[in-house]
């Protein structure tokens, strides 16, 4: 494993130093900030690190605060295969073993959901705390409802290997507006964060990684469900709903969780960091004390 710093900006406010680590065989492009207990943050999709920008920036005075692109995604390698929970889950230990950081703290979003999940059951010590939110845990009992219409269309469009990469090249833009616009309730994400992520997801190639943790899915249901028969999450976790999702992943976590908080977050979009960040922080700074 290799860390190697790339850039420190400079600014008013703290800002985040970024690095590449190599882990697992590939590189991952990370932010950190601040020092302390560690805090590892995990994005979904369609999201880089940035999506955690303004949780950084309260959260670095008391924590070192780690933000990876997961692979394939971001600025990270653009890897073949390993898009699985189970191996982006050893992907995140990988890190915190490279930043010298035996344990952490752990919040993710949407497609960063699972790998956590699987960090907290698989090597509970490694994590302190669990916050979820904003996604499923494979397809535990508990979301019926959320489900009842159907998964949400876009699965099933980026599950079929080679289609949506195919059909999407060269219309990136308006697709990655279309969930940033629903992810906020129609306001829009701000031009320095809509742009980068735009950036991130576009090409083939940048799309392929993407729609790779959609094909992995199938593969995820059964190292979630395996975790869940061999053991219970004893990890301190909150699950965190806003809309859609609302309070299916508390649901799903509650029989196989021994100690779980959950709270949903009024009038705040699928993009909790970035369209409520300050009712999240409210949430999870008494959490992780």
């Amino acid at each position: 494993m290799s860390v190697s710093p790339i850039s420190s900006p400079a600014g008013p406010a703290p800002e985040p130093r970024l690095h590449r680590v190599g882990v697992g065989g590939v590189e991952l492009n990370v932010a950190t900030a601040g020092t302390g207990p560690a805090v590892l943050l995990l994005h979904g999709f369609p999201h880089t690190w940035r999506l955690w920008t303004h949780v950084m920036q309260d959260l670095a005075g008391r924590y070192q605060v780690i933000a990876p692109d997961l692979r394939g995604l971001g600025a990270s390698t653009r890897a073949a295969d390993g898009y699985d929970p189970g191996t982006l889950a050893e992907d995140c230990l990988g890190l915190l073993d490279a930043l010298g950081e035996g344990s952490a703290s752990v919040m993710a979003i949407d497609a960063g959901v699972p790998p956590a999940f699987l960090m907290a059951m698989r090597s509970p010590g490694r994590v302190r705390r669990l916050v979820l939110m904003e996604s499923l845990v494979g397809t535990l009992p508990g979301a019926e409802r959320f489900l009842a219409g159907g998964p949400p269309w876009w699965f099933g469009f980026h599950s079929v290997p080679g289609l949506a990469e195919t059909v999407l090249r060269g219309d990136e833009a308006a697709y990655i507006d279309w969930f940033l616009d629903a992810g906020t309730l129609g306001q829009g994400v701000g031009g320095e964060f809509r742009d980068a992520f735009v950036d991130a997801y576009s090409g083939s190639e940048a799309l392929r990684c993407a729609f790779s943790y959609y094909r992995a899915m199938p593969t995820g249901a059964r190292q979630i469900r395996e975790a869940v028969e061999a053991g219970r999450l004893s990890v301190p976790t909150m699950a965190v709903g806003a809309q859609p999702v609302g309070n299916a992943l508390e649901q799903q976590l509650r029989p196989v969780t021994d100690d779980l908080t959950g709270h949903l977050v009024e009038d705040c979009g699928h993009i909790i960091p970035l369209h409520r960040p300050e009712a999240l922080l409210r949430l999870v700074r008494p959490f992780l004390v």
